[in-house]
């Protein structure tokens, strides 16, 4: 970013000294590890962890070079690697911004790791020119390094500075790592030209935080007119005229802070860690009016509608035109036609796997090719709507791996990911997506289920949030005929529909087995089971459940004791496992869609056989109607036992307040599913 006031110059050296004079001391000195660092005493509280992270430090300050506002970012960390597993700590990642011909640059990296041999300390340095780049994202590239000669008991540490021109990009903090981390502190000196929002996330105590000001004198010299980063600007000044300026120095520490967690129903851990981001929202030069340089979404819907990657690609399906337009008259209904126009897109290009919100190619060059992004896909799915007739809009939203938008921040870089909006007749929203052949139209992935998305419209007040409602939920409906015979042996027919979400899950997974592997996954669980006969219904027809329907046959248990038998029939189509293993979770658990899952039972017994006694029947409720668990077993006729078992989650997220309740309630269903019935010879 180009300075407007050239004169400010020679005060920035002055401004800088006056926060390292006030700074505190700093947590870590490289090349200065504790003895007590290499030997494994003080780490046998930590048995459980592959590493420990015990000292991550890190500054950001602002330097003027070459005319140009620069930010300057050094990074110190420590690690201790307690076990193999923990090797992957030593693989360093660091992110570096680029666009057009400008890149972040790093610089300065050095490393040493630490190894007690014998007794003693012996030191391999890391060879900085190893260190390679791999491209993430059309826009971010990673420089990837490994320490060297890395064991059990070694300390790593190593070091960098990373120098950047973005100054809309201020590095972001992360205090929480997968390890343990014993200390993080992050500073940082911001002059008071540029205002910041800061935005510190997650669940544990900030131990530190301090701010205080500093002022320094600058010498102006004489003025003259420049333009930076979009601000025109133009100052006259005497020769070295004085200025004050104020400096706002920072600084967050977290101590103690435990490792991150992966639990299941979650999204991105990006969305639940310590840490601490920044935004710019404003500059002020001396003698200038406030620049708001944060984004509105009236702006971003600007920005986007005139990029070519985007707003043009939304009327760009004109070489589609032949096969749409029999579809206006042939479907009146628009709920129809979209669906019939999703067909089309689908037929002509496929999905690659890459998410994006704008087209890097043209449309007709990802349909020639008969492969595209999300964004190839999806892009092309709006502009055939609107060739056919239907009003269709983008709706950029974020996928669940990618991380939560925040409504109140307009952030470009946040979304990574497009649909298309057909506004109905009867005043609802059809979301349409074309990535997904195997779900229905107005359906969207499950990857979609990100809460909110953002409607872009050439009419600023007709933008809006939109609600990522899921359409359908994940449904599973089992029945079951079972015959048990009089050496305790077992055959049955079932009947296994998978619809919803989980309908589209199973296809997938048809898909990439094919029908006999598929079936053999279905089956792996259970030792024994013999499957003659099997078919798959409606697997074409993705409007209806999935059918999986089979015989099997399962011997007699060799350990059975003749006149009495023990079985728990539920638990054999049925999870074992309760997923929520842990005593507490701070995050929510998001399911992405409501669940409901119903197994129906027909045991018929040996003749001469009874049930010892009927288990008692169960209904367990989630608190605030959030779901429900039923269970019966009931003498459906002499000698014909009927069992259900049904349950459902009404919500597609729960609060982390509500984790104990739905970990409770999960085991009381699997405790009932694995209820043994008792089955006895008449006396």
């Amino acid at each position: 970013m180009k300075n407007p006031y050239p004169f400010l110059l020679p005060a920035l050296a002055g401004f800088f000294g006056a926060f390292a004079a006030q700074a505190q001391p700093e947590p870590i000195k490289l090349g200065k590890i504790e003895p007590q660092e290499l030997t494994a005493a003080p780490f046998v509280g930590d048995s459980a962890a592959s590493a420990v992270v015990l000292c991550d430090y890190g500054t950001t300050r602002f330097e003027y070079i070459s005319n140009d506002f620069q930010l300057v970012s050094e990074r110190v960390t420590r690690i201790k690697i307690l076990k193999k597993s923990g090797y992957d700590a030593a693989t360093v990642r660091v992110p570096l911004y680029h666009r057009d011909t400008r890149t972040e640059k790093i610089s300065g990296l050095r490393g040493t790791t630490y190894n007690l041999v014998n007794g003693q300390v012996v030191k391999t340095k890391l060879d900085g020119s190893n260190a390679f780049t791999e491209e993430m994202t059309p826009n971010v590239r990673v420089r990837k390094f490994t320490m060297p000669d890395v064991r059990e008991g070694a300390v790593i540490e190593y070091a960098y500075t990373v120098t950047s021109d973005f100054l809309f990009n201020f590095q972001n903090w992360r205090f929480q790592s997968d390890i343990p981390v014993r200390w993080s502190e992050f500073r940082a000196s911001i002059p008071e030209y540029f205002h910041y929002q800061k935005l510190i996330q997650g669940y544990h105590t900030v131990d530190v935080q301090e701010q205080n000001e500093a002022t320094t004198q600058f010498v102006v010299h004489s003025g003259g007119s420049s333009t930076g980063s979009g601000f025109n600007t133009t100052r006259q000044s005497a020769t070295n005229e004085p200025v004050s300026a104020r400096v706002m120095n920072f600084r967050w520490a977290m101590k103690d802070v435990p490792a991150f967690r992966d639990e299941p129903y979650m999204t991105t851990a990006q969305d639940y860690v310590d840490r601490l981001n920044f935004q710019l929202e404003g500059v002020q030069y001396p003698g200038q009016a406030y620049q708001n340089v944060a984004g509105t979404w009236a702006k971003i819907d600007m920005e986007l509608l005139n990029d070519d990657s985007f707003g043009p690609q939304l009327d760009r399906a004109g070489f589609l035109k032949e096969q749409l337009q029999p579809l206006v008259a042939k479907y009146p209904d628009l709920s129809q036609r979209a669906a019939a126009v999703r067909e089309v897109v689908m037929s002509g290009i496929r999905y690659n796997g890459s998410n994006d919100y704008s087209s890097r190619t043209s449309l007709r060059k990802a349909y020639d090719a008969h492969l595209g992004s999300s964004a190839d896909v999806n892009l092309l799915l709006i502009s055939a709507l609107r060739v056919a007739g239907i009003p269709a809009n983008p709706v950029l939203l974020s996928t669940r791996d990618h991380g939560r938008i925040f409504e109140s921040l307009p952030l470009l870089e946040r979304f990574n990911y497009v649909v298309g909006l057909v506004a109905l007749p009867d005043g609802k929203d059809l979301l349409v997506d074309a990535t997904e052949p195997l779900l229905p139209c107005g359906v969207l992935p499950e990857r979609c289920l990100n809460q909110s998305g953002r409607l872009i419209m050439k009419k600023p007040e007709d933008g809006r949030w939109v609600d990522l409602v899921p359409a359908q939920r994940h449904v599973r409906y089992q029945q079951v005929a079972l015959t048990l015979d009089a050496q305790g042996g077992l055959t049955g027919k079932v009947h296994d529909e998978h619809s919803g979400y989980a309908g589209a899950q199973a296809r997938k997974e048809l898909g990439e087995l094919g029908e006999k592997k598929y079936m053999a996954a279905q089956t792996a669980a259970h030792n024994g089971w013999s499957v003659p006969k099997f078919a798959v219904l409606d697997k074409e027809n993705v409007a209806k459940p999935l059918a999986l329907e089979y015989e099997f046959a399962q011997p007699a248990d060799d350990n059975s004791t003749p006149g009495t038998f023990y079985l728990s029939p539920l638990r054999l189509f049925a999870s074992e496992q309760n997923p929520f293993r842990h005593d507490s979770r701070l995050f929510p658990v998001d399911f992405g869609a409501a669940q409901e899952e119903t197994s129906m039972i027909t045991l018929n017994l040996p003749a001469g056989y009874e049930l010892a006694e009927l288990p008692k029947p169960a209904v367990v409720d989630l608190p605030d109607g959030g779901g429900r668990f039923m269970f019966q077993v009931a003498a459906a006729a002499p000698g014909v036992v009927q069992l259900t078992s049904r349950f459902n989650l009404r919500k597609a997220m729960y609060a982390a307040t509500d984790y104990a309740s739905l970990r409770e309630f999960y085991r009381l269903m699997l405790e009932k599913q694995g209820e043994k019935l008792i089955i006895k010879k008449k006396v």
